[in-house]
């Protein structure tokens, strides 16, 4: 499903004295399949943005069209829920929403309450466990019961038991040590690419963005600074550090030994392997990689 942001401004509070304008002249299309990555600074509209995406929050200037939903500022809007159901938010530590005494209850809470029979509610639940690495018996365990990574597979359980056609991830690693990071974000690329979503992930973890996007985007101070595939947008680290972003650490080596050896190497490498290689190619040359 295509979303496509058309001149969208958000201002909070609007019309009162503490109105604050969060996001201006924004310009952007997901497109179907997409694996988008949305980067930028704290308070640079990353969550606003987020919060358009299944309507939590609607323009008050410029459209947001859904599928074949538009969201027009000024406009009313009536029965939202299956925009709700088509966009699903893996929000920050996501296991704090869990709230049901089984962990099929949880799982099954979102789908039966758009309508979604019992039966296919649990056949869902009975896939997805599976599906997220849990064993099939946690299914009738209290989901307070389980450890931290396991309650957060099945809030995420809960969410794609939905069926979504875009995910949306909030900062989905927020909390885990460096195997659980890496561990949920494998997680996360084999469901986007298993079931065909458009996913969108909003990241301070400019690795994550590296390695998994198909596209980045850069947010700041409300508008979209720039957007590109990875290699593109970490090509100019100085740029993105004037930004005050951080970028990968292999592409900050890179940066690094170009300016210590005076050379520039023909593209940035995105990871240490490819990198390792034309480091081994620049030494059987004996000169400048370019």
């Amino acid at each position: 499903m295509e979303i496509t942001f058309q001149e969208v401004e958000y201002r909070y509070s609007a019309g009162t004295p503490f109105e604050h304008l969060a996001i201006q002249d924004v310009n952007l299309n997901i497109k179907p399949g997409v694996f988008m990555a949305l980067i930028g600074h704290t308070g640079s509209g990353k969550s606003t943005i987020l919060q358009h995406l299944n309507a939590l929050l609607l323009p008050t200037k410029g459209k947001v069209v859904i599928g074949d939903r538009t969201l027009e500022a000024g406009r009313k809007e009536k029965n939202l829920k299956d925009i709700r159901q088509k966009v699903g938010i893996v929000f920050q530590f996501p296991e704090h929403q869990l709230f049901d005494e089984t962990v099929e209850k949880d799982i099954c809470f979102g789908p039966m309450n758009y309508g979604v029979p019992e039966e296919e509610a649990k056949k869902r639940a009975r896939e997805l466990v599976t599906e997220l690495g849990l064993p099939e018996d946690v299914l009738q365990k209290s989901p307070f019961d389980l450890s931290g990574g396991q309650m957060r597979r099945v809030a995420i359980a809960g969410v794609l038991a939905m069926e979504p056609d875009v995910l949306v991830l909030d900062e989905p690693t927020a909390g885990l040590d460096p195997r659980g990071r890496t561990e949920i974000m494998d997680l996360f690329h084999r469901l986007h690419t298993l079931k065909n979503l458009s996913t969108i992930l909003v990241t301070h973890s400019m690795e994550d963005a590296a390695k998994y996007a198909d596209e980045i985007v850069i947010m700041h101070k409300g508008r979209v600074q720039k957007i590109g595939d990875p290699a593109s947008i970490f090509s100019n680290p100085a740029e993105l550090l004037e930004l005050g972003l951080d970028v990968p650490q292999v592409v900050k080596f890179q940066y690094k030994l170009e300016q210590q050896m005076n050379i520039k190497f023909d593209k940035t490498y995105l990871s240490l392997e490819e990198l390792s290689e034309a480091l081994a190619q620049l030494k059987k040359q004996g000169g400048d990689p370019s």
